[in-house]
């Protein structure tokens, strides 16, 4: 029985065959992926877009250049985590915190002889988060054996609200046991929590990333695209192999058979045990592919029909290519 993400990335966006069977992980590492998260190949959209758009206009965050040293890096960090779980900061502020953060530990993740000098300069309530996003970063860049000269013929759209989600975790986690901080990492990780809409090339659909025969068997005859049915589905389906009752890496392997994957969802949603706020910055994570040509942008509004050059999105979104680094 697998589930396969297509990303994260999110934030979070990326690919192996899971439980649900997607192929990302939030690149948003799809989710890459944040992600977190989207690395992962996809064929085709679960709603085919009207036309093929290989030029969008300026739309949300925007993108910022490497930091040129650890100290520079540990400064940018600790400012946007700052921002980001702050109750008195505007979402215009969170979102463009956020999309920093996640650029600069997909930065981080590059260069874990950065890891020291970044510690150093990071205060002791942020060092553990600093570390299990990192760590998260290169266990979801260490599922990428083949990069892609290619885009994948996804939708990208806003997620329902923040509170909306979070209710629906903790929902699911008090009907079934599993930490709402899981779910919200494998939400993260499968389709940067809920922005990418597509299928899989195993097929997995919705914002969890199922399988449509193993929704059959875990959905309780819901919905497979309902935010609200999928999670509960995936939270019914990690308790059944052992989520609810502490075995998380068990469940977690069997929604994805990585090791990987393992440990990259659970440090994600270590972060979040430590501190529920850091829910907000993963919230909006952006949808991040990490390609031949390096990481690129793929913004709300991105919409393909079929899979496009890199080279030639790149050419006509500039500002949305975020580095050549393919580490």
């Amino acid at each position: 029985m697998l589930f396969r993400r297509i990303s994260s990335v999110a934030i979070v966006a990326t690919l192996l065959v899971g439980a649900c069977g997607s192929d990302s992980s939030l690149d948003t590492e799809r989710a890459e992926s944040t992600t977190s998260t989207a690395d992962t190949p996809s064929e085709a959209t679960t709603t085919a877009p009207s036309e093929t758009t290989t030029s969008l206009p300026p739309s949300g965050p925007v993108a910022v250049a490497d930091a040129a040293d650890p100290t520079s890096l540990a400064a940018r960090i600790v400012a946007a985590e700052r921002t980001t779980r702050s109750p008195d900061t505007s979402d215009a502020e969170v979102r463009a915190a956020a999309f920093t953060l996640q650029q600069s530990y997909r930065q981080l993740g590059r260069l874990p002889e950065w890891d020291e000098a970044v510690l150093a300069e990071t205060p002791d309530d942020l060092r553990s988060a600093v570390t299990a996003n990192a760590e998260a970063r290169r266990q979801f860049r260490g599922m990428h054996s083949k990069l892609s000269d290619t885009l994948p013929a996804w939708r990208i759209v806003e997620p329902p609200p923040a509170d909306e989600l979070l209710s629906y975790y903790r929902e699911a986690e008090a009907t079934f046991g599993v930490p709402w901080e899981v779910l919200a990492a494998v939400n993260l990780v499968e389709t940067g929590m809920g922005r990418i809409r597509g299928t899989s090339v195993a097929g997995a659909q919705g914002p969890m990333q199922f399988i449509p025969a193993t929704w059959d068997a875990f959905g309780d005859g819901g919905d497979i695209n309902d935010f609200h049915d999928a999670i509960m589905g995936a939270a019914r389906y990690l308790a059944h192999n052992g989520g609810g009752s502490g075995d998380l890496d068990t469940a977690l392997w069997n929604y994805n058979h990585s090791d990987r994957y393992v440990a990259g969802v659970k440090h994600y949603a270590s972060v979040m045990t430590e501190d529920p706020a850091a829910f907000n910055g993963f919230y909006h994570w952006q949808i991040v592919y990490l390609s031949t040509s390096g990481d690129v942008w793929l913004p709300v509004g991105f919409e393909q029909l079929e899979r496009i050059a890199v080279t030639d999105y790149i050419a006509a979104n500039p500002g949305h290519h975020l580095g050549t680094s393919t580490a």
